[in-house]
């Protein structure tokens, strides 16, 4: 296994929301907070402010399914959705959705996301492992057409100073066939 593949691996647990340490109340839901308050900025193209819930080395990944029941392990090694080893690949989504660049988002389509069954778990580093279901219904201006993705989010948060910020979130799409277009505003 390559040093990336252990880096994006590196904070999920075999079984989501079994193993970790327990949290207390106010933390749990300050973890989930950040979940929602990441779904409202997306769903209101607050670009910014999205971007800065995560840190500096925050990997974002979105692997594809390898077969019925087999999701890809390693974003160097198999074929991935959406694949960014740092905050700076989530940047340049941005500024291709803000420039106009990207052909495939014009005209931009509306989201409203839903997250919900949280699990929050304390990892022996003192991050968070917060897993999760979530839904995003999409409507497509250009084709006057809605279309719902759903799955399964993995997110570790990191303490950075008085806030917790996201440093890793694994999306798992479940219904990976895709009407149009794919980008992280979708999921």
């Amino acid at each position: 296994m390559s040093a990336e593949d252990r880096a994006v691996n590196a904070a999920a647990p075999a079984a989501p929301g079994v193993e970790g340490l327990p949290v207390d109340a106010a933390t749990a839901h300050a973890a989930q907070a950040v979940l929602h308050e990441e779904a409202l900025h997306l769903d209101a193209q607050r670009w910014d402010d999205w971007l800065a819930l995560y840190t500096e080395d925050a990997v974002f990944w979105l692997p594809a399914w390898t077969d019925e029941h087999r999701l890809a392990e390693s974003p160097g090694r198999e074929l991935s959705l959406v694949y960014c080893p740092a905050r700076a690949g989530l940047e340049d989504r941005v500024w291709r959705v803000r420039s106009g660049l990207s052909v495939a988002s014009r005209p931009l389509p509306r989201t409203t996301h839903l997250v919900g069954s949280s699990v929050v778990r304390g990892d022996a580093g003192g991050g968070l492992r917060v897993d999760s279901a979530w839904a995003c219904h999409v409507f497509d201006l250009k084709h006057r057409a809605t279309h719902t993705f759903h799955g399964r989010y993995e997110h570790t948060l990191r303490q950075a100073g008085d806030r917790w910020r996201i440093a890793r979130k694994k999306v798992v799409l479940m219904n990976d066939t895709i009407p149009t277009m794919l980008d992280f505003y979708c999921v």
